[in-house]
């Protein structure tokens, strides 16, 4: 599945904001996969994995120049990347559930996820400074 990174990895490699990849494996730890239906929405066969570990992404334009043990040239680890959110929990709630002191209730958030999402459609900023093989405006009108 073609991604995109989210987030700078490592700049002197050229795993920046915006490298385009080719989603290659999801590497996990053995224990981490269940079949317990967490939700009616998904097919009964769903795999379900708690712990990834790191993806494994296919970047034909990094710069790193040594090959990888164990892993084919372009094939590039991506770890999972912890990111701490703090929200004012009144600027959520409506007015008449709000606290009636002036006091900040603030709500620390701890998230861990792969900074990949999914480039079958990008934005016109994120394309800006590519070279793309392939191009479509969809609301282009014609006379």
């Amino acid at each position: 599945m073609p991604v995109i990174l989210t987030q700078n990895i490592a700049i002197e490699l050229g795993l920046i904001n915006g490298m385009n990849g080719i989603f290659r494996q999801l590497v996990h730890e053995e224990d981490s996969v269940s079949t317990d239906p967490l939700s009616e929405t998904f097919p009964n066969n769903t795999k379900y994995i708690h712990r990834p570990l790191y993806a494994l992404v296919e970047i034909v334009k990094s710069k790193i120049e040594c090959h990888l043990e164990q892993l084919q040239s372009n094939l590039v680890p991506i770890p999972l990347m912890e990111q701490t959110f703090r929200i004012n929990i009144a600027d959520v709630l409506p007015k008449d559930k709000r606290l009636k002191s002036n006091r900040k209730a603030i709500l620390s958030i701890k998230r861990r996820a792969l900074p990949l999402v999914p480039a079958y459609a990008i934005t016109t900023h994120k394309s800006q400074g590519q070279t793309l093989k392939k191009c479509c405006n969809r609301f282009a009108t014609t006379k």
